[in-house]
Parts: structure tokens; C-alpha cells; sequence
């Protein structure tokens, strides 16, 4: 089991979802609105870019099988590029154990409920 961190522009939510929402035996996702600072290896550096001014950005959590987590990021990489500096970063984390508070159910628990 995974867990999927995707940071993408607040504007591409809507296009991330559709594409996540189309995989066969996707388990949903939690979103985050979340402010972020960071820096591109790609953008040309200008006093801007020291400033810290923090962006606006959207933070989605996606609990999966091992067997979804390359349909997920494929999904995410097309709905939110952009081409343009802060699209965004796909982080992929090993989860080793779920707990389903309602029914102390363990293990591979990623359904909603």
C-alpha cells in the first residue's frame, strides 16, 4: 500500500479529479488547500524569487494499492501540467498499516466509509 502527495496549482483541481476519477478502483483522495514557498531548478532567479511569498496551492492525499499508483500519478502528471514554472511535485510514501476507526478493521483499508 501507498500513499500519493501531489502538490499542484489551485486551478487544476477540477482537471486532477476527473482524471483520478475515471481509474478503474480508484479509492479517493483528500484535498488540502494549502500556501506553499518553494524554488524551480528551471525558472531564471530575479529578486522576486527571494521574497518568500507564499502561493496558493492544492494538496491532494491518495491512500491506494501498489497496483494503482502509476495509473494515479499519470493521471495527476496530464490533468495538472501546465508547462510553466510551479506545477507542482508527486511525492509517493510506503504506508504500513491502515485502521478503519468504526470497525478496528487493519490492514489495506483505502475504501471511504
Amino acid at each position: 500500500m501507498k500513499q500519493v502527495i501531489a502538490y499542484i496549482k489551485s486551478h487544476k483541481l477540477e482537471d486532477a479529479s476527473l482524471a483520478l476519477h475515471r481509474i478503474r478502483g480508484f479509492p479517493g483522495m483528500s484535498v488540502l488547500d494549502i500556501r506553499g514557498v518553494g524554488s524551480s531548478r528551471d525558472a531564471p532567479r530575479t529578486e522576486q524569487d527571494y521574497s518568500y511569498r507564499f502561493r496558493e496551492r492544492i494538496k491532494l492525499e491518495i491512500n491506494c494499492p501498489d497496483d494503482l499508483v502509476e495509473p494515479i500519478i499519470d493521471a495527476i502528471e496530464r490533468s495538472a501540467h501546465t508547462g510553466l514554472p510551479g506545477d507542482g511535485k508527486i511525492y509517493v510514501l510506503p504506508v504500513e498499516e491502515a485502521v478503519r476507526i468504526r470497525t478496528g478493521e487493519r490492514g489495506e483499508v483505502v475504501d471511504g466509509g
